[in-house]
Protein backbone atom coordinates (compact mmCIF):
# COMPACT_ATOMS: atom_id res chain seq x y z
CA UNK A 1 0.00 0.00 0.00
CA UNK A 2 1.63 3.56 -0.73
CA UNK A 3 2.05 5.95 2.58
CA UNK A 4 1.90 9.78 2.11
CA UNK A 5 3.50 12.24 3.55
CA UNK A 6 0.81 13.87 6.07
CA UNK A 7 0.02 17.62 5.05
CA UNK A 8 1.48 19.09 8.37
CA UNK A 9 5.23 18.28 6.81
CA UNK A 10 4.03 19.69 3.87
CA UNK A 11 3.60 22.89 4.97
CA UNK A 12 7.10 22.78 6.46
CA UNK A 13 8.47 22.79 3.25
CA UNK A 14 6.74 26.03 1.64
CA UNK A 15 8.57 28.38 -0.71
CA UNK A 16 7.07 31.59 -1.71
CA UNK A 17 9.11 33.20 -4.34
CA UNK A 18 12.07 30.48 -4.08
CA UNK A 19 12.48 31.66 -0.05
CA UNK A 20 11.46 29.78 3.08
CA UNK A 21 8.68 31.02 5.15
CA UNK A 22 10.60 32.27 7.66
CA UNK A 23 13.03 34.13 5.39
CA UNK A 24 10.35 35.67 2.84
CA UNK A 25 8.74 37.34 6.30
CA UNK A 26 12.41 38.71 6.52
CA UNK A 27 11.69 39.94 2.83
CA UNK A 28 8.53 41.27 3.49
CA UNK A 29 9.49 43.17 6.68
CA UNK A 30 12.68 45.05 4.98
CA UNK A 31 10.17 45.99 1.71
CA UNK A 32 7.83 47.40 4.37
CA UNK A 33 10.71 49.49 6.04
CA UNK A 34 11.92 50.96 2.75
CA UNK A 35 8.19 51.61 1.54
CA UNK A 36 8.11 54.17 5.05
CA UNK A 37 11.56 55.41 4.21
CA UNK A 38 10.53 56.11 0.32
CA UNK A 39 7.41 57.62 1.80
CA UNK A 40 9.37 60.23 4.03
CA UNK A 41 12.25 60.82 2.19
CA UNK A 42 12.68 63.32 -0.75
CA UNK A 43 15.81 62.42 -2.13
CA UNK A 44 15.71 60.27 -5.10
CA UNK A 45 19.62 58.11 -4.23
CA UNK A 46 18.02 57.41 -0.63
CA UNK A 47 14.85 55.66 -2.99
CA UNK A 48 17.53 54.01 -5.19
CA UNK A 49 19.96 53.11 -2.28
CA UNK A 50 17.05 51.46 -0.65
CA UNK A 51 15.70 49.32 -4.17
CA UNK A 52 19.48 48.26 -4.11
CA UNK A 53 19.41 47.13 -0.83
CA UNK A 54 16.28 45.22 -1.22
CA UNK A 55 17.51 43.46 -4.45
CA UNK A 56 20.96 42.62 -2.47
CA UNK A 57 19.06 41.47 0.40
CA UNK A 58 16.96 39.16 -1.72
CA UNK A 59 19.83 37.82 -3.59
CA UNK A 60 21.70 37.19 -0.32
CA UNK A 61 18.39 35.21 1.25
CA UNK A 62 18.45 33.35 -2.04
CA UNK A 63 21.86 32.07 -1.70
CA UNK A 64 21.22 31.05 1.98
CA UNK A 65 18.53 28.98 0.80
CA UNK A 66 20.00 27.36 -1.71
CA UNK A 67 23.36 26.94 0.32
CA UNK A 68 22.60 26.01 3.48
CA UNK A 69 26.45 25.09 4.40
CA UNK A 70 27.31 28.64 4.41
CA UNK A 71 25.36 28.99 7.52
CA UNK A 72 25.93 25.82 9.50
CA UNK A 73 25.30 25.68 12.98
CA UNK A 74 25.93 22.93 15.90
CA UNK A 75 23.01 20.77 16.73
CA UNK A 76 21.07 22.52 19.44
CA UNK A 77 20.67 19.05 21.95
CA UNK A 78 23.63 16.71 22.55
CA UNK A 79 23.60 13.31 21.36
CA UNK A 80 22.92 11.99 24.73
CA UNK A 81 21.52 13.27 27.70
CA UNK A 82 21.65 11.18 30.80
CA UNK A 83 20.85 11.48 33.93
CA UNK A 84 23.91 10.79 35.82
CA UNK A 85 25.92 13.03 38.04
CA UNK A 86 28.71 14.88 35.77
CA UNK A 87 32.60 13.75 36.95
CA UNK A 88 35.65 15.17 36.31
CA UNK A 89 36.53 12.06 34.83
CA UNK A 90 34.17 11.83 31.80
CA UNK A 91 35.17 8.79 29.75
CA UNK A 92 33.57 8.44 26.48
CA UNK A 93 32.80 4.44 25.17
CA UNK A 94 33.78 3.37 22.20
Amino acid sequence: MKQYEPYKNIRKRAVIFGLPLSLFAVMMISIIASLLIIIFSFSFGIIIGVIILNVGLFIALIRITNNPQLFHFSKPFPQIISNKKPTLFNYEED
